[in-house]
């Protein structure tokens, strides 16, 4: 189709026996489209989100003090290794199913970097099956780093660190297993778990240890808040990295998307508040007043 030229269009229908014909539509000439108006909608959350990351990073990078509620599951990673390290047991840090492209493995593997760096100034021995072998690849090299960090890489064992089995169940007989025979003092489960979060959730409570899990699969989260003593609940776990880095960028990044949560959600609050009243208003005779609600809600929609 060349642009400016013009067209003209008409539309047959044809049958086993008849046919019929639309009018001619046209003349009708091709321009380029810069941007579909359609979308400014989405044109305007995009510019807001991008201020508010930029502008919640550069008062972080500034030195502000950016509120951040406490997470009692993180809180509780130096509690958890001082207690195996009192006691002299090792530490067990399980990823659950996840693959390596899952955003909760990589959440995982920050919250990995942070104990694995516990244990190597507290000499405190980690052990970290695996199901995925690109996940324990990324692991291994996480502890490593971890484990430099603070002085201590004479302290790593990359035999720690090992692959079981990819099939289910089989894993969870051997995390089963290595707690029984290991007895940690604290156990992690971070990462995504199915049937299998409470096979080995309970094994961890049997052995005494303190654990802390933490995933996004919402069918798998109440056993483990039954089970476990800290539970890490959806986006506390994408939260991870931020929470316990506090890197400036990661830091404004988690405050400007959390705003944009917050005045999209009471944004569909007012949404549901103002259908309400129209509905109500209509049924009690004021019908204008009603359709005046409506069109509210509408542009609410629509924007």
């Amino acid at each position: 189709m060349d642009e400016g030229k013009p067209y003209w269009y008409k539309l047959r229908q044809l049958a086993a026996t008849d046919s019929s014909s639309s009018e001619v539509i046209g003349p009708v000439r091709a321009s380029a489209q810069w941007f579909d108006r359609s979308r400014v909608n989405v044109l305007a959350l995009t510019i807001i989100l991008t201020f508010l990351l930029v502008w919640y990073i550069e008062r972080a990078k500034k030195g502000e003090e950016l509120f951040i509620r406490k997470i009692q599951g993180l809180d509780a990673i130096d509690e958890a290794v001082g207690r195996s390290t009192e006691l002299g047991k090792p530490i067990l840090y399980s990823f659950g199913l996840g693959e390596i492209r899952d955003i909760v493995t990589v959440a995982s593997l920050a919250i990995l970097r942070q104990v694995a760096v516990r244990c190597a100034q507290h000499g405190t021995e980690l052990l970290v099956p695996n199901w995925d072998p690109l996940v324990m690849a990324a692991a291994q090299e996480t502890v490593q780093q971890a484990y430099s960090e603070p002085g201590r890489p004479d302290l790593y064992k990359e035999g720690n660190v090992s692959f079981l089995t990819s099939d289910q169940f089989g894993y969870a007989a051997g995390v089963d297993g290595m707690m029984l025979r290991q007895k940690p003092g604290a156990v992690f489960f971070l990462g995504y778990f199915y049937a299998e979060a409470l096979l080995m959730s309970e094994t961890g409570h049997s052995v005494g240890a303190i654990q802390i899990a933490g995933t996004t699969a919402i069918t798998q989260l109440p056993f483990f808040i039954a089970s476990c003593d800290y539970t890490l609940i959806g986006e506390e776990m994408l939260a991870a990295s931020c929470y316990l880095k506090r890197d400036p960028q990661l830091l404004g990044s988690l405050k400007g998307e959390d705003f944009v949560k917050a005045v999209l959600i009471w944004g569909f609050a007012a949404m549901a508040v103002i259908g309400t009243i129209s509905v109500l208003l209509a049924k009690g005779g004021h019908g204008w007043l009603g359709g005046v609600f409506l069109a509210i809600q509408n542009w609410f929609v629509t924007a």
